[in-house]
């Protein structure tokens, strides 16, 4: 099945991107000829291909959920992201927009998967949480319909919240966290409701789940429901890196952090997802901190 979306100015790439978890993500694959990506459907499983066209993405879907795909792919590549709505404060912040203008905020139609990868990042680092989103994935998901059998689909939420506690071991994710993601699989029908509540609604609700703070919120909130005001508070390296490129600081608190960005009360996601396409990073002080090894503990 194809469909054609005229979507203009897109990066598709850097669009999509943000949804993939590392180069190894079996639910995803960015190649030359576009960018691949499985889910789950209320119809069923579903395989998407999304290629940059002119004037526009062209979109080929696989499996019973492949209309569903098709009907919200437009979302997905940010058809109902205004980009526009951001004005910039900050030089920096112009020249940003200007060099990353196609890129555009994600409507993913489901949640559960972007909320499951979201719990695996909290206070870890990159490598270790895409680690165990791809070992989480292929223990408990099968092939995605369509011509990519290295593909895979997300992982299965009735299968994850079967699993014990000490399943997540090998995974390299300790209890807390696994108890937070069985927790998230057990409530899936009733998480992915939220795809149709107003934002304030869904995010409310996210935030209820235990185990669910404002980060992971924030997370979701921007990646599968195009929120554009949302930041991820409680991050690591986002306040120096605010701090850095609009006040010269280079370490600030959460507080300092939405000091700053309240001249951009409404759009604020939108400067996040500029800062880190932009690649900017604030100056260092210390050691990097090392992946652990928590299967190996």
């Amino acid at each position: 099945m194809h469909r054609f979306i005229p979507v203009e100015p897109i990066d598709l790439r850097g669009t999509l991107g943000p949804l993939c978890r590392g180069t190894g993500d079996p639910t995803m694959r960015v190649d030359r000829d576009g960018v691949w990506r499985t889910l789950r459907t209320p119809s069923g499983p579903a395989t998407q291909r999304l290629g940059s066209v002119a004037d526009g993405v062209e979109v080929e879907a696989w499996g019973a959920g492949a209309e569903w795909a098709l009907d919200h792919a437009a979302a997905l590549v940010g058809g109902q992201d205004d980009a526009s709505a951001l004005v910039p404060k900050h030089a920096a912040i112009a020249e940003l927009r200007k060099h990353h203008r196609g890129r555009r905020l994600t409507r993913t139609g489901t949640i559960v998967p972007v909320l499951v990868a979201a719990i695996l990042e909290q206070k870890v680092t990159g490598i270790e949480a895409r680690r165990a989103w791809r070992r989480l994935v292929r223990a408990t998901s099968e092939p995605a319909p369509g011509p990519r059998p290295d593909l895979l689909l997300p992982p299965d939420p009735a299968r994850v919240a079967a699993l014990g506690a000490f399943a997540f071991h090998p995974f390299g994710v300790e209890e807390r966290r696994a108890m937070t993601v069985k927790r998230v699989c057990a409530r899936a029908v009733k998480i992915e409701r939220l795809v149709d509540r107003p934002l304030d609604d869904a995010r409310r609700e996210l935030g209820a789940i235990p185990g669910i703070g404002p980060w992971t919120v924030a997370e979701v909130a921007r990646l599968a429901l195009g929120d554009p005001d949302a930041v991820s508070i409680g991050d690591y390296h986002l306040p120096h890196l605010v701090a850095w490129v609009l006040a010269r600081e280079p370490r600030a608190t959460d507080e300092r952090m939405l000091e700053l960005l309240e001249p951009y009360r409404g759009q604020r996601g939108r400067v996040q997802l500029l800062l880190e396409a932009g690649h900017v990073s604030a100056p260092r002080f210390g050691p990097k901190r090392e992946p652990a090894a928590i299967e190996r503990l």
